[in-house]
């Protein structure tokens, strides 16, 4: 692994110390465009009627896993009985 030599490592510490990170307003900034990104790819509301919600809340409470896991469960059990 190549070594900085101490003039590089002055100047990068320069570089980073006197220059202000660019912060997007408003959640425009990549962390917060990334997470947004990140968080749409993963949620996805599904309505439910009240027996289904109160099966999957009792099978997740017993089980110590959360709804969404055991919809995932039960999905890919019911992919894996019936292949396309």
């Amino acid at each position: 692994m190549a070594r900085m030599t101490e003039e590089e490592a002055f100047a990068l510490d320069e570089k980073w110390t006197k220059t202000d990170p660019k912060i997007g307003a408003n959640g425009t900034g990549f962390f917060a465009r990334r997470k947004a990104a990140l968080a749409a790819q993963e949620a996805s509301p599904i309505t439910v009627d009240k027996f289904t919600e109160d099966y999957l809340l009792t099978l997740a409470m017993a089980s110590g896993k959360t709804p969404a896991d055991i919809i995932s469960e039960m999905v890919r059990e019911k992919i894996a009985k019936h292949p396309a």
